[in-house]
């Protein structure tokens, strides 16, 4: 009797962050955190989702947007993990990232000058430089008592919680809150039961 492979969902735009975003693109499918990014194009279109410009404008194929991808996820969620906890981290990789993301005065065509950050390199570089910007901003002046993970003891997903009154607790009300309501519903119920 073969098993077949579990199909992962396709990575949620919950957080109201970018480079908290990057982070939910690995998750926790039935019990086991999972990465839901598999290939060059399924980076291209969440670098798409997240508003970095359309995907079939970078150049794919030889796997490496994937690879570079991942290793900024992997170096933002180290340093997110030191800033948490109030320690001193080592920021090369990042920077190395935000070596892409280096002002550039342009000119349009109408003769406007235009301050452009992420002018520097391909088009995959410039989006990379541009989220390991959004990271590095996070870092230096987010306010960290916003940046939490979902209370839901099943789920791994981080937000920034921008709501008026601070007090989200969950990725999404419709996946995790709906799920806490439900299960306590359910509670209530069996104890009228009783």
């Amino acid at each position: 009797m073969s098993t077949s492979p579990i199909e992962l969902p396709k990575p949620l735009i919950l957080a109201d962050h970018p480079a908290l975003d990057l982070l939910n693109t690995q998750m926790m499918v039935d019990g086991q955190r999972r990465d839901l990014l598999d290939s060059d194009a399924d980076a291209a279109t969440w670098l798409e989702q997240i508003g970095f410009g359309p995907a079939n404008e970078m150049a794919l194929s030889d796997g490496q947007l994937l690879v570079r991808l991942r290793m900024l996820r992997d170096c933002i969620e180290d340093l997110l993990a030191a800033r948490q906890a109030n320690r001193v981290a080592d920021p090369a990789a990042l920077n190395g990232f935000l070596l892409h993301a280096v002002p550039q005065l342009v000119w349009d065509e109408a003769g406007t000058p235009q301050l452009d950050r992420f002018r520097q390199g391909d088009t995959a570089s410039q989006r990379l430089g541009r989220l390991a910007y959004t990271a590095a901003e996070l870092l230096a002046e987010g306010d960290f008592t916003l940046v939490r993970k979902c209370e839901s003891a099943d789920c791994s997903l981080m937000f920034y919680d921008r709501t008026k009154s601070h007090k989200r607790r969950w990725c999404s009300m419709a996946l995790c809150g709906n799920r806490h309501k439900v299960a306590e519903f359910r509670k209530r119920r069996q104890g009228v039961a009783d």
